[in-house]
């Protein structure tokens, strides 16, 4: 980009201002930019105190003047890194709530004496929030400069490491209300909390010396190719190699330690360097991905023209050439301004003058509320998602009158068009509208597209091969959940939700690959070897990598398949691309327990309609998609049991979650309309049970994150098998102290009582323990909770193969192992009754079981707050007059799945009245939080149910497109 002369800047005034400018402690970024915006302020003739933490010199290299004044203070802290690619989002959380949350009433009180006593006239923020408060309270106008929000940045973290930090979501959202305006920079996120927004052109730094003159100081000749590394820190043990490197080219590295030895052509440069100078003599830079703004950033740059995505495992691995290549051959197309800074710094003169850019002004809660809505409704894209966090603000859920309408609501009218694109040559999609709408999209893969992923999957199939299509529901848990591990009967129903996946075999000499994982296979040498390519759609709605590729040779270490630990790490070494664990390690699964050798290569679409985060088992309905298709493409006969059972081994050793095999059991096993009745000792099918006619069941999402991964979870399993080791230790030891009594030894002992203990010192599962028999003997001797220092001491192991006990942590014991216990025995009554004689009695008995097990979660440590105010509104509507006037309508809610938020199950009576109830507490609820839920209602078949489709395109509708070159241009362009 040429940096065109800077034009006179902000017109001197003759009236003297004072500006407090607040700096974010989030790297230099924010500090260099404002830096700019400062120069024109200072140039006009006024006095700028800037906040901030960063060092002098980012500021002084460019500004040298009396009327700079720099305070060091540091009010908030941004993202704390593990390393320079990885957000530790939990410590980011901590952190802040050490910085500005705990001392706020003291920052607030000094700050507000800070502004009175330099006499400001405005206040601006990139972007601290608490510096707006403090000018509200100092009675002093205030301005934002930014392109993104720490709202909505901490809104994905508080998703990921926990929701009691959800508040300070909310107090930063509010700190930012009380500013007047926003001035929005380029590659903006949606920031829901601004009502007014003035977009100024890019803020770019002046030059102090000519390109020429900056390489012949580096020593680099005009014909060098010049790359540089601009991530502020290296990831930890990096080591970064000459070979990385094409020949001719020169990496400039900023922010290397000290210590670090650079190969020959990597040149370290300075702590001070003036970075402008030297990005405007390379020919391209290698930054940094991963920050919650990066796909708004991203495509800016693509959208431009001017940016080529690195898939991280490249990075680390130095497969560096195509994409360099890829760079310096792009022609950037921005012609927009690149004067920001001057027009920031005159938008903000004028402001400090009295005039007013913004509308008028509502007050309190009223405008936050406003902010909240229609700052989101304003910076939407129109036709593109994009990833606001869902409770915060949920896309049309929060704007909209009904509940947010499934893919398959509007498919019906288009059933023909999707069917007749192909020959169909095994299988049957059983009339199921949503197969229908994914085999119509799969026909219109190769016409033009905008969004990342459809690009990507435009050139990822070969119309003249076979294509399999597999198809796995979401479930919905009416009884059972978490007490799946510890081998309890369960009661799951799949849902109309669903996961497709698209799968082609080829050989790899008739592979189209991306182009970088094409000079991957080239620089190997040899002929070519066996691929796989992954397009997942709805990349954005999470911000994860659209597009996952890997040479299947990976999966292999001296001929023979790698250990699933090692698939592990190498899956959870790119976090934007950790997805590609639950599709790829099908793969890797099948070749350890079936010998299965992968010669050819792979491509694959997954589309999924089942929501993420929503306790519907999205991840299990992936897996078995995935898992299904891959052994239907390899002619590998699994039967539906065996393949849920394969896919649980992906979620536990390679995704990494400890879930039990329900989900995988009722995605792969369930019938439309039927629940599936499974003992999951470890995975036993006793039946298929019909729901009577009268009754029905619904889910309604609590808005709440879930994750199976997550840290309540896990302990609250640990909790569980620390218990069974507990009662286990004590049925041997009654056994034994019995065995002395008697005079015995333990095998010649045949009485009837210590036949039980004998069973109870040898328990595979926690749920073959009858509530009574805990009672008796082992209730009392399980205790609240106990740290993990102190149960390893005195019991060696829990005896869990997927969790491992922290020695620093405690863990609740006497809860998590209760409830197995007792839900086994509810679930089982649960069953009988569905088959006895229809009557009110029934209904009350169901709904108490299911608030039985909803109490249960939450003594456990698995409740939310979002899933307890949805049952609370069950049971107020059981007991309105309305509900008793028609003979009873929702009769209970409980929490599903792994808890700790999700969706509750309601359990009702079959007619339009419970059916409109269930929409009263959806908008009630929607009242209470802002949230609209989704509701899930109907069910459809099981993959094993739905068996696979193979498909042909037909020739007489293949549209043919000459792509020449771009095909490889935009397969690289998505990855």
């Amino acid at each position: 980009m040429r940096i065109e002369p800077e034009s006179d800047g902000v017109s001197a005034s003759t009236k003297h201002l004072v500006f407090a400018y607040y700096v974010t402690g989030h790297g230099f970024g924010h500090a260099t930019r404002v830096t700019e915006v400062v120069r024109h302020l200072i140039h006009a003739g006024h006095d700028v105190h800037v906040v901030t933490g960063a060092p002098d010199f980012v500021f002084t290299s460019e500004i040298q003047s009396p009327r700079l004044f720099i305070r060091k203070v540091l009010l908030d802290c941004g993202a704390v890194q593990a390393d320079a690619l990885t957000v530790d989002r939990l410590a980011s959380l901590e952190k802040y709530s050490e910085t500005a949350v705990k001392p706020r009433a003291s920052i607030l009180a000094k700050e507000t004496e800070w502004l009175h006593s330099i006499k400001a006239d405005l206040v601006v923020s990139d972007v601290v929030p608490v510096a707006c408060r403090a000018a509200a309270d100092a009675g002093i106008r205030s301005v934002c400069v930014t392109n993104f929000s720490w709202d909505f940045i901490y809104a994905e973290y508080v998703m990921a490491a926990g929701l009691h930090h959800r508040s300070i979501v909310w107090q930063i959202a509010e700190d930012y209300s009380h500013c007047e305006f926003l001035i929005r920079l380029p590659g903006y996120c949606p920031m829901p909390a601004f009502r007014d927004i003035i977009d100024v052109p890019l803020v770019v730094r002046r030059l102090h010396k000519s390109p020429k003159e900056v390489r012949k100081e580096l020593g680099v000749a005009d014909d060098v190719k010049l790359v540089i590394l601009n991530f502020g820190g290296q990831p930890s043990g990096w080591k970064l190699k000459e070979d990385f490197l094409p020949s001719g080219w020169v990496c400039l590295v900023c922010g290397a330690s000290d210590n670090d030895d650079l190969p020959p052509n990597f040149i370290k440069l300075a702590k001070d360097a003036y970075t402008p100078d030297l990005i405007a003599a390379s020919d391209c830079m290698l930054g940094q991905d991963y920050f919650n703004e990066e796909p708004f950033l991203r495509n800016m740059l693509e959208y431009y023209q001017c940016g080529v995505e690195m898939i991280r495992r490249d990075l680390l691995t130095g497969h560096w050439r195509p994409y360099l290549e890829r760079a310096i051959s792009l022609k950037p197309c921005y012609e927009a301004g690149i004067n920001g800074g001057e027009v920031a710094a005159h938008i903000l003169q004028e402001t400090a003058f009295g005039k007013n850019y913004a509308s008028d002004k509502f007050s309190g809660a009223r405008r936050l509320r406003d902010a909240i809505v229609l700052g989101y409704q304003l910076q939407r894209a129109p036709g593109r998602d994009v990833a606001i966090p869902e409770w915060y603000a949920t896309a049309e859920d929060q704007l909209g009158h009904s509940s947010p309408s499934s893919p398959v609501d509007d498919e019906y009218t288009a059933f023909h068009s999707g069917i007749e694109d192909f020959d169909i040559l095994h299988g049957d999609v059983q009339g199921l509208p949503d197969t229908v709408a994914f085999l119509k999209s799969l026909s219109e893969l190769d016409e033009k597209h905008t969004r990342r992923e459809r690009k990507a999957a435009a050139n990822l199939f070969n119309w003249e091969e076979e294509i399999i299509v597999t198809r796995a529901p979401g479930r919905l848990d009416v009884m059972g959940g978490i007490a799946d591990y510890s081998g309890s009967l369960v009661l799951q129903m799949p849902i109309r939700e669903a996961c497709h996946v698209a799968l082609q075999r080829v050989h790899p000499s008739k592979h189209r690959l991306w182009k970088h994982a094409e000079a991957r296979q080239n620089d190997k040498g040899g002929s070519p070897t066996a691929v796989l390519q992954i397009v997942s759609y709805g990349s954005e709605l999470s911000n994860r990598g659209p597009t996952f590729d890997m040479d299947l040779s990976d999966f292999m270490e001296e001929g023979k398949p790698i250990s699933y630990e090692k698939a592990k790490k190498y899956f959870a070494q790119d976090p934007s691309q950790k997805w590609a664990a639950y599709v790829a390690g099908a793969i890797l699964v099948l070749m350890n327990e079936f010998g299965v050798q992968f010669e050819d290569s792979i491509s694959m679409l997954v589309s999924s309609a089942v929501p993420e985060g929503k306790g519907v088992s999205s991840s299990a309905s992936v897996e078995v998609a995935s898992m299904a298709a891959i052994a239907a493409a390899h002619g590998l006969n699994i039967s539906p049991r065996d393949l849920a059972l394969l896919c649980q081994k992906v979620e536990n050793h390679i995704v990494g979650a400890p879930c039990g095999v329900m989900d995988q059991m009722a995605s792969s096993c369930g019938e439309a309309n039927k629940l599936l009745a499974m003992i999951c000792q470890p995975a036993e099918i006793v039946g298929l049970v019909e729901i009577p006619s009268h009754i029905r069941v619904w889910g309604i999402d609590s808005g709440i994150r879930h994750s199976v991964g997550g840290a309540d979870y896990g302990s609250v399993r640990i909790g569980t098998f620390m218990g069974m080791k507990m009662i286990k230790s004590r049925a041997s030891e009654e056994l034994t102290e019995m065995c002395a009594a008697n005079g015995l030894n333990y095998d010649e002992v045949e009485q009837d009582d210590i036949e039980l203990l004998k069973q109870e010192a040898s328990l595979d599962y926690l749920c073959n323990l009858s509530p009574h028999r805990f009672e008796a003997l082992y209730a009392k001797t399980i205790p609240e909770s106990i740290s993990g220092e102190a149960f390893l001491k005195d019991y060696k192991n829990h005896n869990d193969p997927v969790t491992i006990i922290d020695q620093k942590c405690t863990y609740g014991v006497r809860a998590p192992t209760i409830h197995p216990i007792y839900e086994n025995f509810r679930v089982k009554t649960f069953k009988s009754l569905l088959t006895s004689a229809t009557s009110t009695d029934q209904l009350t008995a169901l709904g108490e079981l299911l608030y039985q097990c909803h109490y249960s979660y939450g003594a456990c440590g698995l409740g939310s707050d979002g899933t307890d105010r949805l049952v609370h509104l069950v049971q107020e509507v059981q007991h309105s007059a309305a509900s008793k006037s028609e003979g009873g309508t929702l009769y209970g809610a409980k929490i599903t799945g792994g808890g700790s938020g999700g969706t509750v199950c309601v359990i009702g009576r079959n007619c339009l009245k419970s059916s409109e109830q269930i929409i009263e507490i959806q908008q009630r609820y929607k009242k209470a939080t802002g949230y609209l839920p989704f509701i899930f209602e109907g069910s459809s078949p099981g993959a094993g149910k739905f068996g696979y489709l193979k498909l042909r395109r037909r020739p007489s509708l293949r549209k043919v497109y000459s792509c020449g070159d771009d095909v490889a241009v935009l397969g690289e362009n998505n990855n």
